[in-house]
């Protein structure tokens, strides 16, 4: 290797350099997002904003203004945050005021959780899925060196997304606070180090031969010497009021006295004789004018000694200050307990009131925070509440889905958009794995693709043919297009072809799927002598250690049964009437075991009353919360504008986080 020059302090871990001695960029892939979902927005005020409809999903276009009143609207992320902040960095480098990440701790932990099944709230703990244990493999696989890798790029990126008044909060346990900070200091500069800050997470743990660890850390950084600041203060302890909040006033409220007199005779009111008290005399002055005093004494505001003699004094209320002024160890915010309200399942979730206390310092009203770090979206909850604007990325399906809950629970939750890179993070993956680095998409490249879609499928290619690619066993195969929805006309297209080749079965697979296609099409098969199954690609195709590992699944499409009813005038409601997992064989045994009915599945389920082939645009929502589990399987009555034709959307999302939509047609006079 070649030999690196060292002009500063910097921890260096393997693979840190290439082998000509520079250091290893980090990809900065700027690719297009998808909105896929919008929530708490009218399809009205959203068609005023949009100019342009690209398909399936809308593009986010990032024309939007810096205020919640030009038409901001906060996002929340499902994709790998290196990807998400590279293509981030063209409309929000330099934007962002506040950072503030809990990066993966050295334990599988970080992505289990508890969730509960069905209307009686079993508990049930969720393991990580294929994607989150990658994430995992990706930090941890290789010990510290592969954790701090994947650190130092994200922050760097994090610094370009900051403003200049901006900071970075990192949220560490004691295995790596001393790595991480000597790897902030070589990103943010040591002299935007600010704090160390201790927070005691915990009371009591017993540890056999160590001292108890019962804190974490949370290193602060700014990205200049201008950052926003907004002063905190804690209670005083009650000693301390005790000791000197000793006097008590005729209504109740504590007090201490402070000196009403300052050094130096002064000519104007200040220096004036006041209640028989010549302060000139005495070399001094009054802290405010006499007519002032008055006024004070008026309202019971200053504290007559009973001493003879004795010099007034300025009552100073408990109830009136502020506080201590915040320290850099926390010892007042407990972790989240098993039965706080805010629960959400995740061992490792943060109280809001820790984030809470971050974002009231360094953050103001109407200012951007970024976590690409989500987990169960306690930063986007505390955002929100404080009226902050607030982006959120994660790489895990459920974390987004239990966010996205979170905040509906929120009153008056001003509209968001769920996004991910979709077909653009498939159209990058595909030209870089099959295509070379920044090549364009060959016919070799296609081919390649195919073959190694047909591969992890268990099946063997086909030649010759124009729409099916493979066969596996008796079944013949078809596969989806990366960027592309498989539609209607493309599987009537493989039946045909089947039933020229005299074959009864074929197997679809696909990134993303038509609308209103699956009972149509398995029906319509059915009716041709022709077995179709639908089954879904997993992101997990691109993720290579997952492929390696044998990890790669593909799940039959679920569905889902629903009624229409019309009711006077233009109105109409949803009941659902069933919901269909497939593949229930695969679903681990104490998971169906838990499971009583058919709606036990379903965590979540939302209405677009006027579906327009884009974004989802949810009219209507219900969720089970700790709280209620019961889940209502009817919408309530949705009203139409004008008399006509509309398309109805549904989406469900399962215990697993998985998404199941299907459209409807209703026509109302």
């Amino acid at each position: 290797m070649a030999k690196i020059e060292v002009t500063k302090t910097e921890l260096v871990w393997p693979g840190k350099y290439n082998e000509d001695g520079t250091r290893k960029e980090v990809p900065r892939v700027n690719l297009p997002f998808q909105v896929i979902e919008t929530v708490n927005e009218s399809r009205a005020t959203r068609e005023v904003q949009k100019t342009t409809s690209l398909g399936l999903f809308s593009v986010y276009e990032g024309k939007e203004g810096d205020t919640f009143e030009a038409g901001w609207r906060n996002k929340l992320i499902w994709g790998d945050n290196l990807l998400v902040m590279g293509s981030l960095l063209e409309k929000f480098a330099g934007k962002i005021d506040l950072i503030y990440i809990d990066p993966p701790f050295a334990t599988g932990a970080d992505f289990s959780f508890t969730a509960e099944v069905g209307d009686s709230g079993i508990e049930l703990e969720k393991e990580q899925s294929v994607i989150e244990e990658k994430a995992y493999r990706d930090t941890w696989g290789s010990g510290l060196q592969s954790y701090l890798e994947m650190l130092a790029g994200r922050l760097i990126l994090a610094k370009d997304l900051l403003s200049q008044q901006g900071s970075i909060y990192v949220h560490l346990d004691h295995n790596v606070s001393h790595y991480v900070k000597i790897l902030l200091d070589g990103i943010m500069g040591h002299e935007n180090y600010r704090n160390e800050i201790v927070w005691l997470r915990t009371t009591g743990h017993s540890d056999s031969k160590t001292y108890s660890h019962i804190h974490d850390t949370i290193l602060f950084y700014t990205k200049s010497e201008d950052w926003t600041w907004n002063k905190q203060f804690t209670e005083y302890s009650e000693e301390y009021k005790d000791g000197f909040y000793r006097n008590i006033d005729s209504d109740g409220r504590r007090f201490t006295s402070s000196d009403l007199t300052a050094a130096g005779t002064r000519n104007g009111p200040s220096g004036e004789s006041w209640r028989g008290i010549d302060i000139a005399a005495r070399g001094k002055h009054w802290i405010y004018p006499v007519s002032k005093l008055d006024e004070l004494d008026k309202n019971g505001g200053i504290y007559w000694p009973e001493k003879a003699g004795g010099m007034p004094r300025l009552k100073r209320y408990l109830d009136s200050m502020p506080g201590v002024i915040l320290r850099s160890i926390w010892n007042d915010i407990s972790s989240v307990g098993p039965h706080a309200k805010e629960r959400t399942g995740y061992s490792t979730q943060k109280p809001e009131a820790l984030r809470e206390r971050i974002l009231k310092a360094s953050s103001s009203a109407g200012g951007l925070v970024l976590d690409f770090f989500v987990g169960s979206g306690t930063a986007c909850v505390v955002a929100e509440k404080l009226g902050r604007r607030w982006i959120g990325c994660d790489l895990g399906r459920w974390g987004i889905h239990v966010t996205r809950k979170r905040l509906l629970g929120i009153e008056n939750c001003k509209p968001f958009e769920v996004l991910n890179l979709g077909k653009y993070e498939r159209q990058y993956w595909q030209g870089v794995t099959f295509g070379g680095k920044g090549k364009s998409i060959t016919e070799q490249a296609l081919y390649e693709y195919l073959a190694f879609m047909l591969k992890l499928y268990g099946a063997q290619p086909v030649s010759g043919l124009v729409h099916l690619h493979g066969k596996k066993g008796k079944a013949m195969v078809h596969i989806g297009a990366v960027d592309a929805p498989v539609t209607i006309d493309e599987i009537n297209l493989a039946i045909s072809e089947c039933l020229k080749l005299k074959q009864s079965e074929l197997h679809v697979l696909g990134w993303e799927w038509e609308m209103g296609l699956n009972d149509l099409m398995v029906g319509e098969a059915k009716k041709q002598g022709v077995k179709l199954l639908l089954l879904q690609i997993p992101r997990e195709v691109m993720e290579q250690q997952a492929v390696d590992k044998g990890d790669i699944q593909f799940f039959e499409l679920a569905y889902l049964e629903v009624e229409i009813k019309k009711g006077k005038g233009r109105t109409a409601a949803i009941a659902l009437k069933d919901f269909v997992i497939p593949n229930t064989e695969l679903i681990p045994e104490e998971v169906r075991s838990k499971v009583r009915k058919w709606s036990d599945y379903i965590d979540y389920w939302a209405v677009d009353w006027d579906f327009r082939n884009d974004t989802f645009m949810q009219g209507w929502v219900a969720y089970r919360t700790r709280k209620q589990r019961k889940l209502p399987l009817a919408s309530d009555q949705h009203t139409y504008e004008k008399p006509g034709k509309y398309r109805v959307l549904v989406k469900v999302i399962d215990i697993f986080g998985n998404d199941t939509s299907q459209a409807f047609d209703v026509e109302v006079r």
